[in-house]
C-alpha cells in the first residue's frame, strides 16, 4: 500500500469521488442534492489516495472549517477494498495532516444510514456532536468531532 497527499486535482482522487457520489446517490435517495451540494472537491488541497499495487483503492479529504477544524470530506473505499483497514489509515492521516497545519479538530458530517461510516468514526475516537453549519436540523445527518493529540 503507498499513501499519496495530493489535491483535489488529482485524476485519481476524482475517479474515486465519481465512485462515492454514484455510492451516495443510492444511499441518500430524494436527499441527495441537499447533501451533493456541499461535497463540491474543486478547492480541496489536502487530500489523501491509497493505492495497491498502483490502483487508487481509498480516498479522504480535510478542508478548513473554522480556525481550529478541518472537516473531513470525501471518505472513500472501493467496496471491494473494504475490511481492510484502509478508511481508518487516511482518517489517521488526515487528521496528523490537520494538526501539521495548525488545526485542533477534526469534524465531519455522515449520513445516519451509512452505518458503515458511523462504526468506523465510533472505533476511531469521534464523538457525536450537535449538527453544525449546514447539517442543523437535518434528521438523517450524524457530525462527529475529535481533538487532535
Amino acid at each position: 500500500m503507498q499513501t499519496l497527499r495530493t489535491t483535489s486535482e488529482n485524476p485519481d482522487f476524482q475517479k474515486l469521488v465519481k465512485q462515492l457520489d454514484a455510492y451516495l446517490a443510492i444511499m441518500d435517495g430524494d436527499e441527495h442534492a441537499f447533501y451533493n451540494q456541499y461535497n463540491k472537491i474543486d478547492m480541496l488541497k489536502n487530500c489523501i489516495v491509497i493505492f495497491d499495487n498502483e490502483e487508487a483503492v481509498a480516498c479522504g479529504a480535510v478542508k478548513a472549517l473554522d480556525s481550529e477544524s478541518m472537516e473531513v470530506k470525501r471518505m472513500f473505499t472501493l467496496p471491494e477494498k473494504r475490511g481492510k483497514g484502509l478508511a481508518s489509515l487516511i482518517l489517521k492521516e488526515l487528521e496528523i495532516w490537520a494538526k501539521e497545519l495548525g488545526y485542533r479538530k477534526t469534524v465531519l458530517e455522515t449520513g445516519k444510514r451509512q452505518t458503515e461510516a458511523v462504526a468506523l468514526y465510533n472505533k476511531c475516537g469521534y464523538k457525536v456532536i450537535p449538527n453544525y453549519g449546514q447539517y442543523a436540523g437535518i434528521e438523517n445527518s450524524i457530525c462527529f468531532e475529535k481533538e487532535l493529540k
